[in-house]
Order: structure tokens, then C-alpha cells, then sequence
């Protein structure tokens, strides 16, 4: 090749370098993706921010409860502990009795006996942390409160409609409580019975979906124990299908129980474990959470104390592992696996509502603290609608939120809507 043909053929790449990089840039150029895109709620939405990420939260909701109970004009919501959404229009929460109204913020005050530049209240900061002074049926801690003034142990289990007005309120299974703790419908049940898991009563009941019928009882109540009749302070109830359910146990307790749905255990596993950087797999400290993902039928576990949730599968034979951050001030209460197939999990030492994917990878995450209509603070229970609104039950702020998608939000930020069953 002569020196002139080896120049020609350097002209014709630069030309041809320059058409195609012009080309790709053209396109790139051409895409025109809104601001934000791929970290923002809302691509390209001008001023404002994610403090509730997808979702505008619906304030005034649920309305107090002398809206709709007689003799209430003095008490409010209390430790709620959990809530399950039937549907948009019948939504469940469980809590602990009813705390006495505080209408109105005190006027901050100097408390120097503690200690040097301290007030009470702190401005903007929550007031009250409602599980301090919840009341107690017998087992429980008592609050330091007076019973019938500062706090009544009265509508543990109470439904509301999609306006947030009471339309059930179950008071005659009240002394049956000492601290309902979880509530649930399984998806595939068509006769749609609720269960609920007493923690400090160490049972699990299952009533009829009108409340009217006690059907069965897991447990041996008030009686703790790890054997196949006792539990040891359970958290929370799964279902994997028509057949099968998971039972955490629990705050105490270091173990998952696999049931059918008759109650005959089938199977267990987890052993006492060494808080709080146990690594052992199958070994727990506080086994606070448990969620199901019914199309590979894992069943993930959270490992509270440890900080980790634990993959197993439907026998308990472990997958996988993944840690929530350092601790502090990471302190996960409960997580859900919802129909996107996405793990949707609660800090309480964050305030945030946090996403996964089923492999542990880190999606999204948005919430702030406060007792202002959409702050948190102790976000215990997690539920979703088929509209796809969202719900969580605070033990610390005492009340249960609902949060309604933004328009035009990105639907990968949103928390998936309940898993398709029977009804």
C-alpha cells in the first residue's frame, strides 16, 4: 500500500468515525428523557421533593374514632400494631385498647433536671409515643397510666371503610388480647376467615370473616412455651397457598412453624442464635417478619435482631442472606413480599419504607419522621389494596396511614397490590 492510498484510507475512517458517532449522538440527543428519570417518583416533575415518594398520603383517614363510637370524645387510636386491607372499602387494624386524647400540643417547656438545653416538647418532633402509654390486658407491660382515663383496653380489632369510618368493631373478643399483633386474610381462602396473632397471649386465632365465630386456636394462650402446643411471644402469619402457612415465633421464640391450614404443624426449623452479629445460617435473634414469594415458594425471614433477612426454602433449607445496613440505626420491624415480587420492608430506625428486589438488590426507599399526616415513626404493619393503596400501622406514632399513588408516578417505586387469590 502506497503512502497515498494508506492516507485516503485514514481520510475515509475519520469521515466514517464522525458520521456514525454523529448518528448515536443524534439519538441519544433525540430520546429526550425527562429530568429525573430512573431516581425521581415522578420523571420531570418540577419543584417539590419525595418526601412520601410515589404516593400522596389521604389525611384525616381513618376519621377519630367519636366520629362513629358513642362515648369516645376523649379517647383516640392506641398502639396500632397492624393493619390488613380486605379490600379498599374493609380495612382491618389491630391494636392495643385506646389511649386518651391529646387535642392540644403543650407549650414547650424548659426541663434543666435532665440535663442542660433541654425542652419538652421539641418543636416538630412526634409528642407521644403511644406504646408508653397503651393500657394492658394482664399480661402485657402495663402503662403507668390510670385504666379509664389515660387509656381503656376496649376495640382491639376495628374495620373501617374507604373513608376511614368504623364499620365494625369486634369488643366482644377484647379480653381474649394482650397484644394483638398481626391480623391477616389468607388470599386463597374463599371463605376469607381472619387470623390473628396475640404475641404477649402466645396464640393464634382464626375467626370467622364477621368476627361472629372463634373457629380455631394455635397455642396454648397465656401459657408460653417451644413445644408443639406453646408458643413463645409469635409475631407474624403467612400464607404460602391454599394449603400452607408460616408462623413466626417469635419475639422469644428463635423458629418458623409450617402448618397446613387445619393447624397441624407439619415441619420446623431456626435455632437460638448469638445477637447481634450471629452469621450462622438457620440461627435467629427475634424473629420479627416473614413473607412468602408463592411463584418460587421461598419463604424469607427476618432475623430482627441480627439485622439480616434469611432465604429459605418451602422446607426451610437455606438459600440466601441479606443485611438491611449498619446498625444503628437500621432496625427492621416486618416486611411484606407483595405481587411485584418485591421485598417492602419497614426501619423503624430510618423511618423509611424500603424496596428489594428477591435477590437483595436495593431499589427504592422514601419516608421521613414525624407525627404530621404522612410522617412515621415505628411503621409496624405494611398492607396494600387492590387499587393499589398503601397502608401502615404505627406501634409509636398510634394510628394506622393511607397512602394513595400520585398520579403519574413511577410504578416501580409503588409497593405491589396483593397477591391474586379466590376472592
Amino acid at each position: 500500500m502506497t503512502a497515498r492510498t494508506r492516507l485516503a484510507a485514514a481520510i475515509c475512517f475519520g469521515v466514517l468515525t464522525i458520521v456514525v458517532s454523529g448518528s448515536w449522538l443524534n439519538r441519544v440527543q433525540g430520546q429526550h428523557a425527562p429530568p429525573g428519570t430512573g431516581f425521581a417518583a415522578i420523571p420531570g416533575l418540577k419543584g417539590g421533593q419525595d418526601i412520601f415518594g410515589p404516593y400522596d398520603v389521604v389525611r384525616n383517614w381513618p376519621k377519630p374514632m367519636s366520629d362513629s363510637l358513642p362515648n369516645h370524645e376523649k379517647f383516640t387510636w392506641s398502639t396500632t400494631m397492624d393493619v390488613f386491607a380486605e379490600s379498599p372499602n374493609r380495612v382491618f387494624l389491630v391494636q392495643k385498647g385506646e389511649l386518651a386524647r391529646l387535642d392540644k400540643r403543650p407549650e414547650t417547656k424548659w426541663i434543666p433536671e435532665f440535663g442542660p438545653g433541654l425542652v419538652y416538647p421539641v418543636f416538630r418532633l412526634p409528642l407521644r409515643q403511644a406504646g408508653a402509654g397503651a393500657g394492658s390486658n394482664s399480661l402485657d407491660p402495663p402503662a403507668d397510666g390510670r385504666p379509664g382515663i389515660d387509656w381503656r383496653w376496649e376495640h382491639c380489632i376495628v374495620v373501617v371503610d374507604a373513608e376511614g369510618k368504623i364499620i365494625e368493631d369486634w369488643t366482644q373478643w377484647d379480653k381474649l388480647f394482650t397484644r394483638p399483633h398481626d391480623v391477616e386474610i389468607s388470599p386463597y381462602d374463599p371463605e376469607k376467615n381472619v387470623w390473628v396473632v396475640d404475641a404477649e397471649g402466645h396464640a393464634v386465632y382464626k375467626f370467622s370473616n364477621d368476627g361472629k365465630k372463634l373457629l380455631l386456636t394455635l397455642g396454648t394462650p397465656r401459657q408460653r412455651g417451644d413445644d408443639d402446643t406453646h408458643f413463645n411471644r409469635p409475631t407474624f402469619l403467612v400464607f404460602m397457598d391454599a394449603n400452607t402457612m408460616y408462623l413466626a415465633d417469635g419475639y422469644d421464640g428463635t423458629r418458623v412453624i409450617k402448618y397446613d391450614m387445619n393447624g397441624k404443624k407439619l415441619m420446623q426449623w431456626g435455632q437460638k442464635g448469638t445477637p447481634p452479629n450471629e452469621k450462622r445460617p438457620g440461627y435467629f435473634n427475634s424473629v420479627h417478619g416473614i413473607a412468602v414469594d408463592p411463584t418460587t415458594r421461598r419463604v424469607f425471614v427476618n432475623d430482627r435482631t441480627n439485622g439480616r433477612v434469611q432465604v429459605f426454602d418451602e422446607n426451610g433449607k437455606y438459600l440466601d442472606e441479606w443485611n438491611f445496613g449498619p446498625r444503628p440505626p437500621m432496625d427492621i420491624h416486618s416486611f411484606i413480599v407483595t405481587s411485584d415480587r418485591q421485598l417492602w420492608a419497614a426501619d423503624q430506625g430510618t423511618h423509611k419504607i424500603l424496596g428489594y428486589d428477591l435477590n437483595g438488590n436495593f431499589l427504592y426507599s422514601w419516608g421521613s419522621w414525624g407525627e404530621y399526616p404522612g410522617g412515621m415513626w415505628g411503621v409496624h404493619g405494611m398492607s396494600t389494596d387492590q387499587e393499589g393503596n398503601f397502608y401502615v400501622a404505627e406501634v409509636n406514632n398510634g394510628r394506622i396511614q393511607k397512602y394513595r399513588p400520585r398520579p403519574g408516578a413511577n410504578p416501580a417505586f409503588l409497593v405491589g397490590k396483593p397477591w391474586k387469590g379466590v376472592w
